[in-house]
């Protein structure tokens, strides 16, 4: 068993390659083998999103805090507030992150296959990001 205590890891700003904005994550679970499950603690600044990925075994997002967007490619941008709980299914293009003036928290929880739990692509533009909420 193994128990990480209330701040032993540290927070780290999530990268500019897979972010817009300022976002900082905080690890839940980093898999061990023969483990597959990823988790982390996501806090958006607003405004702050993803860039466009993919989950090979899909992904699950727990908000625990502000409000916030998240869009799948092709959809309706949809606004999501604490206690929403988001799936989205493998394979399936999207991004999520803040509100243009509230900041946003959630869980993000998925699960790797052979070893990779995300694809990331190009940033959401302003303008995708700025599309009205529906």
């Amino acid at each position: 068993m193994d128990i990480h205590l209330a701040g032993s890891r540290p927070t780290r700003r999530a990268p500019k390659e897979s972010f817009t904005g300022t976002v900082w994550q905080d690890p839940i679970i980093t898999p061990q083998p023969p483990m597959q499950l990823n988790s982390s603690r996501v806090a958006f600044e607003p405004g702050a999103r993803t860039a466009w990925h993919t989950h090979p075994l899909g992904q699950t997002l727990y908000v625990i805090q502000g409000v916030g967007r998240v869009q799948a490619k092709g959809g309706p941008i949809r606004e999501i507030k604490p206690g929403d709980v988001v799936w989205i299914p493998p394979g399936e293009k999207h991004w999520h992150g803040a509100a243009p003036t509230t900041g946003m928290v959630h869980i993000a929880m998925q699960e790797a296959l052979q070893g990779s739990h995300v694809t990331w692509m190009e940033h959401v533009t302003d303008e995708e990001y700025s599309a009205p909420v529906g």
